[in-house]
């Protein structure tokens, strides 16, 4: 059994931008050992594209994987795994739905340009919440982060998640962001411990154009910094909101990533309303194919 990947790059800002996911477009008979170790060949997240589940009433399943292990959802690799879909012709529709281990992800394909679909997914609306023990999670974060206490911004080190938790770490400048250095070694403890899946710095870079910075350092991935990471992206959107940072409309959050791995990214985040009220948000960005990207994982 041979399956092709291909190697995408999701919410690209610039031609080396993004944050590259490999993508087996139909993974129909791959096992999980043979789902891991396309994530480990490459060392990136990866997703997969199944059938859907019997009586899920979804167009497709798809899996995500890491090189340590399997994740429930991942929202770069679903919005590239939509986007190649659309350019191998194999989407039965602009409007969609995709059964992943975290539930049901609406998708929808906005227009078509000649960089491809422009594709957006759901997330649900985000929760916030307090550190486990505030005062020692804050100090801890502070050492790991290699700041001073004076580095942080007033709004608070708070835990969100739309998908899966992430800690987000306000900070003053978006030069304090950039000379982070953190002590990679300790993450894992400390996001074990306060119930998190990595650290979210993030500083604001124009409150009225609703743009922002920020790093993602995960728990546990394999890789010590992701260049684009949409489902933090999403959670920040809703600790923005519970913040008073930005003001529950659809207008666009953008939520630059990647700089200092030189793979500028920006992921586009629009609250989804319901009565005024934010009921979930949609999830987007520019995609490109890498040229000769190719391979077969068998």
């Amino acid at each position: 059994m041979g399956s092709d990947v291909q190697l995408v790059s999701v919410f690209a800002a610039g031609p080396h931008g993004g944050n590259p996911a490999p993508i087996v477009a139909d993974a129909a008979g791959m096992s999980d050992a043979d789902m891991q170790q396309v994530a480990r060949s490459f060392g990136l997240e990866s997703g997969f594209v199944l059938p859907p589940p019997p009586a899920s009433d979804c167009d497709f399943e798809f899996r995500f994987w890491v090189p340590n292990h399997e994740m429930s959802m991942c929202g770069h690799a679903t919005v590239g795994a939509l986007w190649l879909l659309d350019r191998l012709g194999k989407l039965p529709g602009d409007e969609l739905a995709i059964w992943t281990k975290s539930g049901r992800v609406e998708a929808r394909i906005r227009e078509r340009t000649e960089n491809g679909a422009a594709v957006e997914i759901s997330q649900p609306a985000g929760r916030v919440e307090a550190l486990p023990d505030v005062d020692r999670d804050r100090a801890d974060i502070i050492d790991i982060l290699g700041i001073q206490p004076d580095d942080l911004a007033s709004q608070p080190i708070r835990n969100a998640a739309t998908s899966r938790v992430k800690t987000l770490v306000p900070l003053k400048s978006v030069a304090i962001l950039d000379s982070l250095n953190p002590d990679f070694t300790r993450i894992e403890d400390l996001c074990e411990r306060i119930g998190s899946t990595g650290l979210y710095p993030y500083a604001v870079f124009d409150k009225d154009a609703r743009i922002v910075d920020a790093r993602q350092f995960p728990k546990s991935s394999g890789y010590p910094e992701d260049a684009a990471t949409g489902i933090a992206a999403s959670a920040l959107s809703f600790g923005l909101l519970a913040d008073g940072m930005v003001e529950a409309s659809e207008r666009r959050i953008t939520i630059r990533q990647g700089r200092a791995m030189q793979r500028p990214s920006e992921i586009l985040v629009r609250f989804r309303l319901e009565d005024g009220r934010p009921s979930g948000c949609w999830l987007g960005g520019a995609v490109r194919l890498e040229e000769d990207s190719v391979t077969s994982s068998m």
